[in-house]
């Protein structure tokens, strides 16, 4: 079943729909696929008008209750569940019934993202061969590589943390000690920013209060073990207000809009949010419907796996849609048409399921292409990303 059908259409004419697609062009059956998936969700006309819409409404009790069972469910009931697509794990014959093939990421556009970044040629061994298939309710296996999660990251959190037009949450009570000394690699700073992790964890630079008699000093341990929770880049989400401000925005990364351009040319990278999440944190229901945009949501997920569940406001007499989907890292999201206006949240974060190629980030393995861990200055961060999940949602501001 098609995202698209799923949300939109009765039973009958999706098993009409999935009858028509395979008839027209048989897939092979659907199993386990290669290490990195992206779930695209999905194209179709919508009748709604984002402005009709508000960011402040709270979501049906349909799913709420669907969000507090996925909550709720342990390790062993999450490997289980037959109502979660895990696209790793392989699906059930009845849930490749709710999959279809909807088209392909074209190789060279994977190519040309990652040259973008500056490594073409490099870890072939790791990067897709052949056109990355797009499945709806959905797969496009190996559409970020391992390489291009850890560049990305740190592209992300070494980069673009330190530039002061990048707030986050934790400027709203404190002021951020930014070093402007130059991080290890200067291919990853323009700004001359130094990265928060070349601090010791030990250091006694203090992260002050604006207001001491509400708030206390942090330290950057605190910082970025706990306290870091999101970071908008490009327009500046006002979370309070639920809305974007009125005055000019900070450009956005033009290597991170670079990279989302080459894969989803029709898509205008101008705000995004990094949400850094740990066992135990969650996202709670919303719909982004803040932009004067309804252009496609594009989300892309590292380390740790988490639950994304998404449902759409049920027509009267009509049963409420929802799927669940279990995400891995280097999995890639994409909301668009009906989906695009959708509820969605992320009930759980799973401990301990990063992957071994993010889990000693930011230090890096000690190998032939690598400087030694001896030299690393990351090296007493190692293991930061083990229990965590990062999740970078990029979406258009205007039309």
């Amino acid at each position: 079943m098609c995202m698209k059908e799923l949300l939109g259409l009765r039973a009958s004419d999706v098993r009409k729909v999935f009858a028509a697609l395979k008839s027209r062009n048989p897939e092979p059956e659907l199993r386990s696929h290669p290490s990195n998936l992206a779930l695209v969700l999905v194209n179709g006309t919508s009748t709604m008008i984002i402005s009709s819409l508000d960011a402040r409404e709270s979501p049906p009790e349909f799913i709420k209750s669907v969000y507090k069972r996925y909550q709720k469910l342990t390790l062993e009931a999450i490997q289980s569940d037959p109502t979660i697509l895990d696209f790793r794990r392989g699906l059930s014959s009845e849930q490749q019934c709710r999959v279809c093939k909807a088209g392909s990421v074209p190789l060279f556009s994977v190519d040309a993202a990652c040259s973008h970044l500056g490594f073409a040629g490099a870890h072939k061994d790791v990067a897709p061969k052949v056109d990355v298939p797009i499945y709806e309710t959905e797969a496009i296996p190996g559409l970020v590589s391992e390489h291009a999660q850890q560049d990305l990251l740190s592209r992300l959190l070494h980069t673009h943390l330190a530039d002061q037009n990048h707030q986050t949450n934790v400027h709203l009570h404190h002021l951020l000690p930014y070093q402007a000394t130059k991080p290890r690699d200067i291919s990853f700073s323009k700004a001359g920013n130094a990265s928060f992790f070349t601090m010791s964890p030990v250091s006694s630079q203090s992260f002050r209060p604006i207001d001491q008699a509400s708030h206390k000093a942090l330290t950057v341990s605190q910082f970025l073990n706990r306290k870091l929770r999101w970071m908008t880049l490009g327009g500046q989400y006002n979370w309070t207000e639920k809305k974007y401000p009125a005055e000019s925005t900070p450009p956005f990364p033009e290597d991170i809009a670079g990279f989302i351009h080459h894969i989803f040319p029709n898509m205008k990278p101008e705000a995004a949010i990094l949400n850094v999440y740990a066992p135990g944190d969650t996202l709670s229901v919303h719909r982004d419907v803040s932009e004067e945009s309804d252009n496609d949501l594009v989300s892309i997920s590292f380390g740790c796996d988490g639950i994304f569940i998404v449902g759409l406001d049920s027509k009267k007499g009509e049963e409420p849609k929802c799927v669940a989907v279990r995400l891995h890292s280097g999995d890639a999201v994409v909301m668009s048409g009906p989906a695009r206006f959708a509820w969605h949240g992320v009930p759980q974060v799973i401990r301990n399921s990063c992957p071994a190629s993010l889990r000693d980030w930011p230090a890096i393995a000690d190998d032939e292409s690598t400087t030694g861990v001896a030299e690393d200055p990351y090296e007493a961060w190692r293991g930061w990303m083990s229990n965590k999940r990062v999740n970078l949602n990029i979406r258009q501001m205007q039309d």
